[in-house]
């Protein structure tokens, strides 16, 4: 099989950082989601919101900046920027259902080509279920985006015909970033955006249980000479 290096958690959220437009509200999931906020390209102003009651997130806090009062949804120590707003919990999911967030980034176990979304439970005997507020934020957002590995560690696709987890959202899925690759999720099926460099169609669809769809040339996802992704 052929030797792919994929993107790391870090570059993944790099990649789609970039691609959130200018002016827009953004809730940043549990997990590599979280990353997201450390990549929003200079100049754009992007208002980040967690559930558990900001709007107006920063980057991580490091050393001295660390409060241990100001956490996100992952109780990672954070920044607050100028302007921010902390509110009680009723309010940030009044946010969340009032459709008021324009992109949720979101983990996932499984992602079906009918933009299921399963992230809250797996049939691990040892997995601990959380939902926490992922079935507000996947359908009260108008876009969700996921961030995930393409494969399972025993190398089981993610990406899927049907789920074989419990929904946290049917239909509900507009984009896909995996290690590998970038996917719609368009009506007429899983569209793929870009590949990772290196990545050859024959190898992302053996690796993707829901049939893909490929446009005559797909962008190419390069790696700069200090390793942020862009599309080639």
């Amino acid at each position: 099989m052929q030797e792919i290096i994929g993107l790391t958690r870090q570059q993944i959220a790099q990649l789609l950082a970039s691609d959130i437009p200018d002016g827009s509200i953004v809730n940043l999931g549990i997990g590599m989601p979280t990353l997201v906020g450390d990549h929003l390209p200079a100049g754009r102003e992007i208002l980040l919101h967690s559930e558990n009651g900001i709007l107006g997130m920063g980057p991580a806090a490091a050393g001295p900046d660390v409060d241990p009062d100001l956490i996100n949804a992952s109780r990672q120590p954070i920044t607050l920027l100028e302007g921010a707003s902390i509110t009680e919990h009723t309010v940030s999911f009044a946010m969340m259902r009032g459709g008021h967030l324009d992109y949720a980034v979101l983990g996932a176990f499984q992602v079906s080509e009918q933009g299921d979304l399963a992230n809250w439970k797996t049939d691990a005997a040892d997995a601990i279920p959380a939902v926490g507020g992922a079935m507000d934020l996947a359908v009260g957002a108008k876009q969700v985006l996921v961030t995930m590995e393409h494969r399972g560690r025993d190398g089981s696709p993610k990406v899927l015909r049907q789920c074989t987890y419990p929904l946290t959202g049917k239909g509900v899925v507009t984009r896909i970033y995996t290690d590998l690759a970038v996917i719609d999720v368009t009506p007429a099926g899983l569209q793929v955006h870009a590949m990772k460099q290196g990545v050859s169609v024959e190898f992302l669809r053996s690796v993707t249980d829901a049939p893909l769809h490929f446009p005559q040339t797909p962008r190419t996802i390069v790696l700069d000479a200090a390793g942020a992704p862009r599309y080639d």
